[in-house]
């Protein structure tokens, strides 16, 4: 790879070898931390990402659980620094987008926006969006204060009243984010303040939140409809109890209730339940070859942790160099060896 002025110049597909060891799509927490087991292995991953390396954790503003950091990091700052890593060991990564896998016996093809990429294996990483809010006003306000990214929109409403919309760890994080801009952050909760399961975030987030001067909780009330023209000007809740409607004025909405998998490229290739990738406890798919971690994959999304989806992405590194090293071997025949070939050679 080339440089110019310090940043890399994105090879056109034509610029790498035929096939490749190993390609990895999504370059998260999952898909960078696989590209450096891969390229420590000397297996010179490719990685495909169609955004910002870092993927959706670029979204947040900080990690405070992130073993080895002595405290709260920047998620960009982090992901960053994993990138450089994952560079400096020999992974290549393109930001393009790959549209469709092909499998095939012996190495499986990835099309992407500016060609195609054949490998031996793949990882596929591809993490998960924001869940679209279906209330009315949601969709005709997204933008006009409707968002699903508090660090990305919460500097526009300094001393505005803000609803939150969920009760997980993220919105709990994010509705303590916004009280930095906000002069009220209220959060709506669908349950009863004394139901055991009315707030998904961990303890210490609940502890944080509820201690809030700037915080407080809607309990057992869900939001109907969210108004204002053309900029979000209020809630209407209804209250679960009663069945009763009232109105809350508020100049934004941040919506935090759930992730939806970004799997569609890859219906009708491997199993999936629900959109989630199926895998078995070695992170192998239903085709041989194609290993998934992160997010996308069922059985991880539950967690929903940057440090899962870290592990995850050195385990689908280490099940790939098995299998190239082995599996793969075995199939073709001995004509095929290229990692004892490079370790051969130096």
């Amino acid at each position: 790879m080339t440089f110019r002025r310090g940043f890399p110049i994105i090879p056109i597909m034509s610029d790498v070898p035929s096939v490749r060891d190993v390609a990895i799509v999504g370059a998260g927490p999952a898909g960078l931390t696989a590209a450096v087991y891969a390229a420590r292995a000397l297996l010179e991953p490719i990685v495909f990402e169609k955004g910002v390396p870092g993927g959706q954790l670029n979204e947040t503003e900080l990690i405070e659980n992130w073993p080895g950091t002595g405290g709260p990091v920047p998620a960009r700052e982090l992901m960053s620094e994993l990138r450089r890593q994952a560079e400096s060991l020999g992974a290549e990564i393109v930001r393009d987008e790959v549209t469709s896998i092909e499998p095939a016996a012996a190495a499986h093809r990835l099309v992407a926006g500016t060609g195609a990429v054949d490998a031996r294996s793949v990882i596929v990483c591809p993490g998960s969006r924001p869940r679209e809010f279906d209330v009315p006003g949601a969709a005709r306000l997204k933008g006009r204060g409707v968002s699903y990214c508090a660090t990305c929109d919460g500097y526009f409403f300094r001393d505005r009243p803000i609803l939150v919309v969920g009760a997980g760890d993220s919105a709990l994080m994010e509705a303590l984010f916004l009280t930095r801009f906000a002069s009220r952050v209220s959060i709506v909760v669908r349950h009863a303040e004394d139901d055991p399961k009315a707030v998904r975030a961990s303890a210490s987030m609940q502890r944080r939140a509820r201690e809030h001067p700037k915080i407080e909780f809607l309990w057992n009330r869900t939001v109907e409809e969210i108004v204002g023209d053309p900029f979000v000007a209020g809630a209407r809740l209804r209250c679960r109890d009663t069945g009763k409607t009232e109105d809350v004025a508020v100049d934004a909405v941040f919506v935090n209730v759930g992730r939806i998998p970004q799997t569609d490229f890859l219906r009708g290739v491997v199993e999936m339940e629900d959109g989630y990738l199926v895998t078995d406890d070695r992170l192998r798919t239903s085709v041989t070859g194609i290993f998934a971690a992160g997010d996308g994959r069922r059985g991880a999304h539950r967690y929903a942790q940057a440090i899962v989806a870290a592990g995850e992405g050195a385990m689908a590194a280490l099940e790939v160099e098995r299998y190239l090293s082995h599996d793969l071997v075995r199939a073709v025949g001995s004509a095929w060896r290229p990692i004892a070939a490079r370790r051969e050679a130096g």
